[in-house]
């Protein structure tokens, strides 16, 4: 199971040190896809969707995340074993990642192939 790990930018900031050690374990273990911190918002941009139209808008919208972990483990229980472990100081959501089967219908299901299919480089 895929889960998304989510460090709010509450508290007091982990030294880098701490966190490229916890980078480390979670490697180690084979559970680490990818872990990255977001630029702030004031580099983003929101885009908004309405009648099949796009509307592009560059404002700074609340930070909801400081960084953030994607990892695969095998249970719900594993995966809160690893946040534990964290060094962070503030809040942490996690969230499991659906996979194809999770879908809800066949529909479902072949848009989320096609998003994986985007995602995934060919090798």
């Amino acid at each position: 199971m895929r889960f998304l790990v989510l460090a709010t930018a509450e508290g007091v900031p982990p030294t880098a040190a701490a966190l490229w050690r916890y980078n480390e374990e979670l490697a180690r273990a084979g559970v680490l896809l990818a872990a990255d911190v977001p630029a702030s918002s004031a580099r983003g941009a929101r885009v908004r969707f309405a009648g099949g139209r796009a509307t592009f808008e560059e404002c700074e919208v609340p930070d909801p995340a400081s960084g953030y972990w994607l990892i695969e483990v095998a249970s719900r229980r594993e995966a809160l074993a690893w946040v534990r472990r964290c060094p962070c100081d503030g809040e942490i959501e996690i969230r499991r990642v659906l996979e194809p089967a999770d879908a809800v219908s066949p529909e479902h299901e072949d848009y989320l192939r096609a998003q994986i299919a985007y995602r995934v480089p060919s090798r």
